[in-house]
């Protein structure tokens, strides 16, 4: 791998796990309950949210580049109705961000610009775009996550 693709693989990583680490320190302290209430009626709650970063990566990242078969249900990351334990939400996060992770590391430089399609992606072009984009759309519902949580800790 040339230094400019290392780079950027190194840096997307780094990103990456930033996200994990953030998500973590919002999710970590709430209670099983507070992870599926809804403090806006209009809006998600951050189990919901979890959900869907987690289908977002397992689908943009390991369907679509991986090649894991994963087959995604994006309308019931929003309305699931089992609400499962905070550890099994936040642990299968965690295994979507280390097939993120392990995915850019297995990069070589000509890879970067390999093309790349997508349901709901029609600007992606090539993999750095997909992997790129998902990081900021991870990112954004972290900022999402971390009103939440301050919204459910004032309730409970």
């Amino acid at each position: 791998m040339d230094d400019l693709a290392l780079t950027v693989a190194e840096d997307l990583c780094a990103y990456y796990e930033m996200v994990r680490a953030q998500t973590h320190r919002w999710v970590d302290p709430l209670s099983d309950e507070q992870l599926w209430q809804r403090p806006f009626h209009h809006g998600n709650s951050i189990g919901h949210l979890l959900l869907h970063m987690t289908g977002n990566l397992n689908y943009y990242i390991g369907a679509r580049i991986a090649g894991t078969g994963y087959t995604r249900d994006r309308e019931r990351e929003f309305t699931e109705s089992e609400r499962k334990a905070k550890a099994e939400v936040l642990a299968a996060f965690d295994l979507a961000v280390a097939l993120v992770t392990a995915t850019i590391r297995r990069q070589n430089a000509d890879d970067w610009l390999r093309a790349y399609s997508a349901e709901r992606e029609p600007e992606a072009k090539e993999r750095f775009h997909i992997f790129l984009r998902c990081a900021g759309h991870a990112y954004h519902h972290v900022g999402q996550i971390i009103c939440l949580a301050r919204e459910v800790k004032k309730v409970a």
